[in-house]
């Protein structure tokens, strides 16, 4: 999951059930939890299968499939296979949610605090109270693998609201510095085990069709996070101590997933490597449908007997095939609304294009997208456009920048680095990958203003539209298509050593 805002200092990049329609008895009303029956369009089908083999001519036999066609579309239309996992997908995704209040929540209050605290006017320890938080997430990101890997995904969890509420608390009862430095480091080291885990648990749980929009909840949640918290802060330009409040409401969405979590469930994959198998096979029969639980136990036992146990697996193997590719993927108010609004938006049209276009449509066309807008801002900063056009041109490119990274960028990353890493050393991968993620956040914050300083301000985005570009050439050769394949036939695709799937 990567996300993209503007924040109070300069800008930088953040982070089924499936219907039998023929059979030679007759239909049977079958109930299935969340879904529906449709005894018309069973019986249409059904005379349509019987009339086939009486068809003689070829335009009747066309005729006829048309018709099978038309029948099976109308029942994918009220195709609610996703809903059981839903409810799992999305307490997991109020971590996001959190990761979203926090990266907002400093926007506009930032000046009231370095005034009560008693920093005001020294930019170098304002920006360390915002940049602390990523340092907090760069060391949780690097713990949260291992942790995952020996506790699961939903103890790992409640242990980690411990720092999210105890770092929100501390922050919002701060009358010194260095308490305000603790607390945006313990948050930002919950936050970081999260950012790793959300992905993980999404990937794991959800059905094998519909696992990139579920995923897409991770976004959704960091962008209602950041449109909270900046909506939450409008009252602080006038209230200088309002953002007491903001803080202390933060540690109210940590007590929700801690206790959601008691009654989510836990990865059927991790469930299995660890020798629980009835309670694997009961997850799988109540998220994904009785019908896959001999399938999906059967995979995950042959990638466990041929990959062992991830609680034993070591970091170096990071560094071989085909683990190595997959690791290294991934590196005003109202003004500010609207560019959470935007966020948003663009998060939601992920959702939906995600199981449709394919997870590298979206990263090639994203990266593609932010190129251009880097552009535009490169444009309406040095060529000589009138003042209020150039003013425009540089708010729209800035907005399609949003809009564009939030299709593919930033939900389609954290999802696809997932799903392409092996069973054994998933965890591991992920706390890498978001390693290197926040670093380079923080090296980006640290040095822009340098850089504008020496180089400009177009040349410098600039720089920012290539990264861009190379980053869709990336996407369209080296990233494999994820769509409708189960984790296991991923994994088993991409090493060598076992039988190719379909790709």
């Amino acid at each position: 999951m990567r996300v993209a805002t503007v924040l109070h200092h300069p800008a930088r990049p953040v982070p089924s059930y499936r219907s039998t329609l023929f059979t030679p008895s007759p239909p049977k009303m079958k109930t299935l939890r969340f879904s529906f029956s449709h005894r018309s369009t069973k019986f249409k089908v059904l005379a349509a299968k019987k009339q086939l083999p009486e068809l003689r001519s070829r335009k009747q036999k066309q005729d006829g499939e048309k018709l099978l066609s038309r029948n099976q579309k109308a029942e994918e239309g009220f195709d609610l296979g996703w809903l059981p996992a839903f409810p799992h997908v999305l307490i997991g995704s109020m971590s996001n949610f959190l990761f979203g209040y926090h990266i907002g929540v400093m926007n506009g209050p930032i000046v009231s605090i370095a005034k009560e605290l008693g920093f005001e006017g020294n930019p170098i320890l304002e920006g360390l109270v915002v940049s602390i938080f990523i340092v907090g997430a760069f060391v949780g990101s690097i713990s949260s693998g291992s942790l995952a890997d020996k506790l699961g995904c939903r103890r790992t969890f409640q242990i980690d609201t411990i720092p999210l509420i105890l770092g929100a608390i501390i922050s919002a009862q701060a009358h010194t510095l260095d308490e305000m430095l603790w607390g945006r480091f313990l948050v930002g080291l919950g936050i970081g085990v999260n950012t790793v885990l959300v992905p993980i648990y999404i990937s794991e749980v959800a059905p094998t069709k519909y696992r990139g929009s579920l995923g897409t909840l991770c976004q959704v949640g960091t962008c209602l996070g950041i449109i909270t918290s900046l909506f939450l802060g409008i009252p602080a330009e006038d209230d200088p101590h309002w953002w007491r409040t903001m803080l202390y409401i933060a540690s109210l969405p940590g007590f929700i997933l801690a206790l959601g979590m008691q009654f989510a469930v836990e990865s059927p994959r991790w469930l299995c490597k660890v020798g629980m198998l009835n309670d694997a096979k009961a997850v799988i029969g109540n998220l994904w449908g009785e019908s896959e639980i001999n399938k999906a136990i059967e995979e995950f036992q042959l990638v466990i007997k041929k990959d062992g146990s991830d609680l034993d697996s070591q970091w170096s193997e990071l560094l071989e095939e085909p683990h190595s590719r997959v690791a290294f993927i991934g590196d005003g108010a109202l003004a500010s609304l609207l560019v959470g609004v935007t966020n948003f938006a663009g998060a939601l049209c992920a959702s939906y294009l995600m199981d449709k276009e394919g997870r590298q449509k979206l990263l090639i066309g994203s990266y593609l997208g932010m190129a251009i807008s880097m552009l535009l801002v490169v444009g309406a900063t040095s060529l000589p456009l009138d003042e209020d056009f150039s003013h425009n041109l540089s708010i729209l490119g800035t907005l399609f920048y949003i809009f564009t990274f939030a299709i593919g960028a930033g939900p389609v990353t954290g999802l696809v680095i997932s799903e392409l890493s092996s069973n054994r050393t998933r965890g591991k991968i992920m706390g890498f990958s978001f390693s290197v993620h926040w670093v380079c956040n923080f090296l980006v914050g640290l040095f822009f203003l340098d850089l504008v300083e020496t180089f400009g301000v177009a040349p410098v985005y600039a720089g920012f539209g290539g990264v861009s570009l190379l980053s869709a050439l990336f996407a369209y050769y080296f990233i494999v298509e994820t769509k409708g394949r189960s984790l296991e036939e991923i994994e088993m695709s991409l090493n060598a050593n076992s039988t190719p799937g379909n790709k």
